[in-house]
């Protein structure tokens, strides 16, 4: 029978599933309107699109690596209460798992296959909400590599092996011995886990980063009324200071101090036992530039009661 436009309106307003959801529904069901939302139902699709609204900020970091790449990323879920489900844990491992085995891309892990299903990533997490109970959503990822030398991965305050609320992966290139360059480059990710730098150079710091910086430290110079010449030296000695502070290879070590990043690097070559050079990092911290809800608890107690 004919669907018409104004039965998956109504479908979709009372079911919150989406609109081929609905036509699929109403089709399947000849047009019953109370068997359309019982077919929704035990696929799963009403109460998973019910709660897709609901904002997701939690849930875990996942890293995987082998000897010369690692993946980092993030599945999202609504409370830490389900980081500790089982059954979200071996999502996230496998959504890393899938992402070593390709690209790491987000779109490209997403859409890949999930490990024994014949489903998509974003398929298979769509019908675990059905079974966990909340939005869940996976987020992004992150891939590096390197032709000779490691990839380490590191997991701050791991809940489980590979899994936690921040994860870092740091690349360095190397002929020389494999494992103590893979050593160096995990304390430069326990590194970067605690000072969270911009960039690994100066070079690759947002332009516009810089430029902002640039011209409040110009209007701070320019108030002490000095010379412009002595104006333009202050400007560079307090740029030269933001990079420290910013640039990975620039920031003091924080395993030691007295040096930085890359006089560590330096020093490390010794034990590695040829040049070396770290190529790339990448640093996910679970929910960063999501925007959280604001919830009144009572209020919402308060409104469960009513019902």
């Amino acid at each position: 029978m004919s669907i018409s436009a104004a039965q998956v309106k109504q479908l979709r307003d009372m079911t919150g599933a989406g609109m081929m959801d609905c036509k699929a529904a109403l089709a399947e069901t000849n047009g019953d309107m109370d068997a359309a939302v019982d077919w929704l139902r035990a696929k799963g699709i009403a109460k998973a699109d019910k709660k897709a609204g609901r904002t997701a900020a939690e849930g875990l970091i996942g890293v995987a690596g082998e000897a010369k790449s690692a993946v980092v990323v993030e599945v999202n879920s609504e409370t830490d209460f389900v980081a500790r489900n089982e059954a979200f844990q071996e999502i996230v491992r496998n959504v890393a798992a899938v992402a070593l085995a390709g690209n790491g891309e987000t779109s490209a892990v997403a859409e890949a296959a999930y490990p024994g299903s014949d489903k998509s990533v974003t398929e298979t997490i769509k019908d675990a909400v059905g079974t966990i109970g909340e939005n869940l959503g996976f987020r992004r990822s992150a891939k590096l590599s390197v032709s000779s030398g490691a990839v380490a991965t590191y997991v701050h305050n791991a809940v489980a092996d590979n899994l936690g609320k921040l994860g870092v992966l740091v690349a360095i290139e190397t002929t020389g011995n494999a494992d103590a360059a893979h050593n160096f480059a995990r304390q430069v990710a326990m590194h970067v886990a605690a000072i969270s730098p911009l960039a690994l150079t100066a070079e690759e710091i947002d332009p516009a980063v810089v430029a902002r910086e640039k011209a409040i430290f110009s209007e701070q110079a320019r108030e002490s009324g000095k010379p412009e010449n002595v104006i333009e030296k202050m400007i560079e000695g307090r740029m030269r200071k933001f990079y420290e502070e910013v640039v990975l290879l620039k920031q003091n070590f924080v395993l030691n101090p007295d040096l930085t990043v890359e006089a560590a690097l330096k020093e490390a070559e010794k034990e590695i036992g040829a040049p070396a050079k770290l190529t790339g990092f990448v640093r996910f911290a679970l929910g960063e530039g999501i925007e959280k809800e604001e919830s009144d608890f009572a209020a919402e107690v308060a409104a469960t009661v009513k019902k």
